[in-house]
């Protein structure tokens, strides 16, 4: 599936959270990237992930929206990670396998 990497990085960011509310994807990218997301950016490419079915998008509360992966999305962050892991040397390898486990 063709992402920007951006919103591959959203899709990472929504599995490591919660069922996170819009705002708190925002805060957690904005830790990642160092920088400030406007919203002109930032919800228009979850909206992207949910008609690519890869997150769904369910009310948190009248105002608020929270996402989920989708079992395609989870597939697609498998996918990712295979193929990335599968494109580096046995060496890079070896130090992302010492990373502790969340």
């Amino acid at each position: 599936m063709d992402l920007t990497a951006f919103q591959r990085d959203l899709l990472f960011t929504i599995a490591g959270l919660d069922e996170p509310k819009g705002v708190e994807v925002k805060e957690a990218i904005e830790r990642y990237y160092g920088t400030e997301i406007r919203h002109g950016r930032l919800y228009p490419n979850l909206d992207s992930l949910v008609e690519k079915a890869l997150v769904k998008k369910g009310q948190h509360d009248h105002r608020t929206n929270k996402y989920v992966l989708t079992e395609r999305g989870k597939r697609q962050i498998k996918s990712r990670i295979e193929w990335e892991l599968a494109s580096v040397s046995d060496d890079v390898k070896s130090g992302i396998r010492s990373l502790p486990k969340r």
